[in-house]
């Protein structure tokens, strides 16, 4: 099952709507507030590559009050 971390910015005073927004996406498992260069971390898994793809690139880097995405595929 692939997975991946992404970390977030998102613009200010937005992180708590973001994170209700996350919460409800099918691949996201778990996302976090954070304190430091990033707003958020999100695990996200899907049961195929295409799907993790999509997930992120279409959900949620198009989410309104994104500002920029880090993402780290876990590879083993």
């Amino acid at each position: 099952m692939p997975i991946a971390f992404v970390l977030i910015n998102a613009e200010l005073g937005a992180e708590n709507e973001l994170l209700n927004q996350l919460k409800n996406m099918a691949s996201v498992k778990y996302v976090y507030v954070l304190y430091g260069a990033y707003d958020l971390v999100v695990k996200v898994e899907a049961p195929d590559n295409e799907t993790l793809k999509k997930t992120i690139s279409n959900s949620i880097r198009q989410l309104k009050n994104v500002r920029s995405t880090l993402t780290m595929t876990v590879i083993e």
